[in-house]
């Protein structure tokens, strides 16, 4: 019998994402764990500590679920904040195994 790959989710980040959208941004991950999952950051202008251990949650999550976890795009201000928390946008990968 022939494995079906898992299918691929999106989700689009808000814009902002601060303590106001951090419950949110949890429930929308919550619903979509156990799925493979390609995340588009290029819409944040602004990103709160808070959000960031959503999203390193997140990540942790699906590689102990072995599901994909892919940041694939974005934004400047997406990563500034993350190199100014000390965190690699690399660290925010998981992969399907």
């Amino acid at each position: 019998m022939a494995s079906k790959k898992a299918a691929q989710e999106s989700l689009t980040l808000s814009s902002v994402l601060d303590l106001n959208e951090a419950s949110v941004l949890h429930g929308k991950l919550t619903e979509l764990r156990g799925r493979n999952l390609k995340i588009d950051a290029s819409q944040v202008e602004r990103l709160g500590a808070q959000c960031v251990q959503i999203i390193v949650a997140a990540a942790r999550a699906w590689q102990a679920d072995k599901k994909a976890f892919v940041v694939e795009k974005s934004s400047d201000a997406f990563e500034k904040t993350l190199q100014l928390i000390g965190l690699d946008p690399n660290q925010l990968t998981a992969k399907e195994n």
